[in-house]
């Protein structure tokens, strides 16, 4: 018993690790991928001797190195978790030197679910965790002169070591003095973190839980539409009309929803929306930096032939960690295999006529999408469900495209419209490939239509009560 007490510092210390550890590697895997996405650290001496200077430099440095580990999804969390944990022992100690044992567990573990709560705050920097961890830091070793008039010495001189190095202790961008997690809001950036990836099956995966949020069902559809199949589950997941299909780009909007709003287009074929989505985002993220969107604007660039722009951000890109390699082999010259031929099928969805281009006109762009390229499905899926979504019946009988047969929420729509126009009969629906029993289940869903609600008629039904309202 009297060994357990003697190690229980040790034991303390491993539990309060494991804790941290894993909470942010498996219940709140994606906040800090989330954050090395807005951040950028390169290893160049010119941008460390201009980015690295005055008050607070060596906070900044330290935080901007370590935040790029959070782009590997084990090595985050074990960062967060060390310093945390050292955060929790430094104050012990420092406390043990005025009060008891475990007084000092007591108020060492406040600190430690304090710096915790506060790690999982959104949009929280690891270098105000830095901070916190520099100046206990610098306290204790002020408290280990013997004699008083050395320690108020020690205090003052590394008081001001910690202004110069680490920063002010008390800033108001250092965020909210508490915080606490939204494991929904997680679930979300790990839709957006995958799709950024694309990684369509994870995608799918996450989504599985209906998050009843625009963004969450935004990534289903986008996932979904990727793998050809955004027709037939379109309505097995909430839908918030057309803003579940196109996310508004706004600068008034958050670098999240900017960001997210951009990788529809760009996956469609559209650049000049992607790239405005990525700028905007650029300069709405907290540093003005981030290695995703200067990764989407080199994209952007080589897809639409701005060779010159392209290797601006690449030359940023390659002195990185992570997108260094990716970098290298998009430059000219070095694209090779599958990096040429998947750029090239990205040119051939290019629009060849100039308009103006705005997210919050989707049909104009998707129908230039289409004059550039008819074989472009997945502009051909989003013009259609985008017609749905607003129960614009015409414009999707006219779009929809003559000798395709009707499946899923297509066939439940054209019926609609066949109904609409009193044409429910035999050559009409032979002319869209309409076999009679759906006729049939359209009775059924009007007898007890809550049977029906992953259908185009639920969707309609409720849509077109809520106007009469």
């Amino acid at each position: 018993m009297k060994d357990w007490k003697r190690h229980i510092g040790p034991i303390a210390s491993v539990l309060a690790f494991l804790a941290a550890y894993g909470f942010f590697q498996f219940a709140y895997p994606y906040h800090l991928m989330r954050r090395e996405q807005m951040t950028l650290f390169l290893f160049d001496g010119d941008y460390i001797r201009q980015t690295y200077r005055g008050s607070g430099w060596l906070a900044r440095f330290v935080c901007d190195f370590l935040d790029q580990f959070f782009h590997l999804p084990v090595v985050g969390p074990l960062v967060v978790a060390l310093l945390l944990t050292a955060i929790g022992v430094v104050t012990y100690r420092i406390v043990r030197r005025f009060l008891g044992k475990w007084p000092s567990f007591a108020v060492a573990a406040l600190v430690f679910a304090w710096s915790f709560l506060r790690e999982t705050e959104n949009l929280y920097s690891t270098r105000y965790t830095l901070v916190v961890l520099g100046y206990l830091a610098l306290l204790l070793l002020a408290l280990q002169p013997r004699k008083g008039w050395l320690k108020v010495a020690s205090l003052a001189v590394l008081a001001g070591f910690g202004v110069w190095s680490l920063g002010s202790p008390v800033q108001q961008y250092y965020g909210k003095p508490w915080g606490y997690p939204i494991l929904s809001y997680d679930q979300v950036i790990g839709l957006d973190t995958e799709v950024a990836r694309e990684n369509w099956d994870k995608v799918i995966k996450l989504s599985e839980k209906d998050l009843y949020m625009t963004e969450a069902s935004y990534c289903y559809n986008l996932a979904h539409a990727m793998k050809g199949n955004l027709g037939k589950a379109l309505f097995n997941h909430s839908q918030k009309q057309a803003s579940s299909l196109f996310i508004q780009i706004s600068n008034e909007k958050s670098a999240f929803s900017d960001c997210l709003g951009g990788e529809v287009w760009f996956h469609l074929g559209d650049m000049t929306i992607a790239e405005q989505s990525a700028i905007i985002a650029l300069q709405a993220s907290p540093k003005h930096t981030g290695a995703r969107y200067i990764k989407r604007l080199a994209q952007t660039s080589l897809i639409s032939g701005e060779k010159a722009s392209a290797q601006k951000y690449l030359n940023l890109l390659s002195k990185t960690m992570f997108y260094g390699k990716w970098a290298r082999r998009m430059m000219t010259g070095n694209q090779e295999g599958t990096v040429a031929k998947r750029l090239e099928s990205y040119r051939s969805r290019l629009a060849h006529t100039d308009f103006v281009h705005r997210s919050n006109l989707p049909r104009s762009v998707l129908l230039g999408l289409l004059e550039a390229d008819s074989s472009n499905a997945l502009a051909w899926q989003y013009l259609l469900c985008y017609d749905l979504m607003r129960l614009d019946l015409e414009h999707f009988v006219e779009d929809y495209p003559e000798g395709i047969p009707a499946k899923s929420v297509y066939q439940e729509a054209l019926l609609i419209w066949l109904s609409l126009q009193d044409v429910l009969d035999e050559p009409h629906l032979a002319r869209y490939g309409i076999e009679s029993s759906a006729v049939d289940r359209m009775g059924r869903f009007f007898r007890n239509p809550s049977a029906f609600r992953d259908s185009y008629w639920y969707y309609y039904l409720n849509a077109m009560e809520e106007d009469k309202r």
